[in-house]
């Protein structure tokens, strides 16, 4: 894994921003009757205007400027002329690409009025990201994040997708190593000063399993339960960790 110089980091920061304000601007738009076509859109318009990429475009084939989930989608959804409606949860992640380096956030957000045990299911995934970040610092493990993840989830009642994983980030929008969102503690690699990772829990309210839709791209809840993602790209300290993809 590619330990960052304060140039790189400082690049980092820079892409990590502007995904930041992004997401920040997007919130204007969440409401019943947009599209989620609409809202890949309007994603685009604004990255571009900040003089960067959106980078999930053409990556693997991928049509969409940004994956954008509804509900029971947990990842890769493909913007379309869905539109959201009161109720809906929207999952927004998408990577902002500049000056060769990547930022990698995803933010759930309500549509209009959003019952109370999925709003408190938000939360929960929100804070569940926070208690991975918590631990990190150098000397920390890998799995000193999964478990801390893990754990928040359970004693608060979700379920933990194992499939898919945060990651390292950098001048590639998937890095080494996988960062699982399940684990023990004081396993895996050692954390150290420099590294850049993307912390992305991704939390259902029913059980774990997943299934991928015919499309290749979408992963959905096998029992339609909803799902909820946050994602963070951060940077280990000397004392712990900064969030790049941030004020």
């Amino acid at each position: 894994m590619n330990i960052k110089s304060e140039r790189e980091i400082a690049l980092m920061k820079e892409a990590g921003h502007i995904n930041y304000l992004a997401h920040q601007e997007m919130e204007k738009y969440i409401k019943p009757g947009i599209t989620t076509k609409e809202l890949d859109e309007k994603i685009k318009k604004f990255i571009v205007s900040h003089g960067a990429i959106p980078s999930c475009y053409g990556y693997e084939g991928f049509p969409g400027n940004a994956c954008i989930c509804v509900n029971d989608e947990v990842v890769h959804g493909i913007p379309s002329k869905r539109k959201l409606k009161n109720g809906d949860i929207v999952k927004l992640d998408f990577t902002v690409r500049k000056n060769g380096y990547e930022s990698d956030m995803t933010r759930t957000y309500l549509v209009g009025d959003v019952s109370p045990r999925i709003q408190q299911m938000v939360i929960d995934t929100e804070m569940a990201l926070y208690e991975g970040l918590k631990v990190i610092k150098p000397g920390a493990r890998i799995g000193d994040i999964s478990h801390a993840i893990e754990s928040y989830a359970h004693a608060h009642g979700l379920s933990v997708v194992e499939e898919l994983v945060g990651h390292g980030i950098g001048t590639q929008m998937h890095e080494e190593p996988d960062v699982p969102n399940y684990g023990k503690a004081n396993t895996g690699l050692v954390l150290k000063e420099g590294m850049t990772l993307a912390i992305e829990p991704m939390l259902n309210l029913g059980r774990k399993e997943v299934v991928l839709l015919d499309n290749d791209w979408t992963v959905v809840t096998e029992d339609k339960s909803p799902s909820c993602h946050f994602e963070h790209t951060i940077v280990v300290t000397k004392d712990g960790y900064e969030i790049l993809t941030g004020e």
